[in-house]
């Protein structure tokens, strides 16, 4: 395995680390201002545009996505320095570079499942950031850790067109309050009786101006309403009726999507994660160096000096771990590196939160503030260990999967 940066990778990385200096950085302070004038608190601060308009300008576009006819090709290895950049500033920089969930979930579920006419009329959008977009999976009356346990119904509509109705309630859907979301990917049972739970489920796009589409509150992670990302609703389907070409696949592939869907997203989370990480280690050093407690710069406090040694070793490992995971992802596919995936969906977030946490405490009162970003970055990390199955799932799958090689 080698880890050094190839000469596309190098050359992107120099890019986009001038373009977090020179735009992304002076732009959150700028973003915070101009959201608080908006007439609605889901509209996109014009500033954000600004960086989409630049981003692309500068080729820094897309980048998530591996297959060359619709992104910019790049294998997992290569992406994973520049995800980790952008986790740095996680509201702003994926945004900038449309390469932000749950869009790019959903953009590689449409290059790799969806009809030619899903493609043109709502992939292409999408790549063009001209839209957003809506993964509608967790519910709240079942255990959503366990996918088969889904309610939503989509039945046959029995028309002639032999169309779908939906029914059912989804919460916690990521980029819906956003007022440029159009399109949601609804999973649901198609099958509910069938003999396998995992061929049960299928999925569907919905627009959003659907009839009995009801977008009914956004809820609130830690308290913070997650604007950037178009916050996280509650949706109820009432009824909602679409034509059978609005199904993604085939009847009953609606696990095996998702399970394709989840695995670079894990990945992706998990490079920026790290990125959160580095940011957090900056920040801790600056302010070590800079407040002075009991006659001597925090800097000199022991317990200072081993959490910032403790962070650097685990950031390198994480680091290793997760570029090992993304080398295997590029060589062997997903299924061959699921080990890998889970361990770091494991040990990334949980590591993360710690560091995060030891950095707030580092900045007294302006850790949980609004005036530094380590509260934010915190809460985000925290949702990560819930988000794309929570940790304890994963580590009952991995645990198995050692387990048989000795039964």
């Amino acid at each position: 395995m080698d880890f050094a940066f190839d000469a596309r990778t190098e050359e992107l990385r120099g890019r986009l680390l001038a373009f977090m200096d020179e735009h992304v950085y002076p732009a959150e302070a700028v973003a915070d201002e101009q959201r608080a004038a908006l007439a609605s608190p889901w509209d996109t601060p014009a500033v954000v545009e600004d960086l989409k308009a630049e981003a692309r300008k500068q080729g820094l576009w897309n980048l998530f996505l591996p297959d060359e006819e619709y992104g910019a090709g790049l294998t997992n290895l290569q992406y994973a320095p520049l995800a980790e950049i952008t986790g740095r500033s996680p509201q702003l920089a994926p945004t900038a570079l449309n390469c932000a969930a749950p869009d790019t979930g959903n953009m590689e579920v449409l290059a790799q499942f969806g009809s030619e006419e899903q493609k043109k009329q709502w992939l292409r959008p999408l790549l063009a950031g001209e839209i957003r977009s809506a993964f509608a999976m967790t519910e709240p009356d079942v255990a959503s850790s366990d996918a088969t346990n889904i309610e939503t119904r989509i039945d046959r509509d029995g028309g002639d067109d032999g169309g779908y109705v939906i029914n059912g309630r989804k919460w916690y859907i990521s980029g819906a309050m956003n007022p440029l979301c159009q399109i949601f990917i609804v999973m649901g049972k198609t099958d509910p009786g069938g003999a396998d739970p995992r061929r049960q489920q299928s999925m569907v796009l919905v627009p959003r101006d659907t009839p009995g589409l009801e977008v009914r509150r956004a809820m609130r992670v830690y308290g913070y309403e997650d604007h950037y990302h178009g916050g996280h609703a509650e949706v109820v389907f009432h009824d909602v009726r679409v034509p059978a070409a609005n199904l993604i696949g085939e009847e009953g592939g609606g696990f095996a999507i998702a399970q394709a869907r989840l695995g670079p997203g894990r990945i992706h989370h998990c490079m920026r994660l790290i990125g959160m990480a580095e940011r957090a280690i900056e920040l801790m050093c600056r302010r070590a160096v800079s407040r002075t407690a009991f006659g001597k710069p925090l800097a000199g406090q022991g317990v200072v000096q081993q959490w910032i040694a403790d962070a650097r070793v685990a950031v390198e490992q994480l680091r290793l771990l997760v570029l090992k995971t993304a080398w295997l992802m590029d060589t062997v596919g997903n299924k061959g590196a699921h080990t890998e995936i889970q361990a770091i969906k494991i040990a990334t977030p949980r590591t993360v939160v710690d560091i995060l946490d030891q950095a707030v405490q580092l900045h007294g009162a302006g850790g949980v503030s609004q005036d530094f970003p380590l509260a934010e970055l915190w809460a985000a990390a925290r949702t990560l260990r819930l988000a794309d199955g929570p940790d304890e799932v994963h580590q009952r799958s991995l645990a198995r999967r050692e387990l048989k090689r000795y039964r």
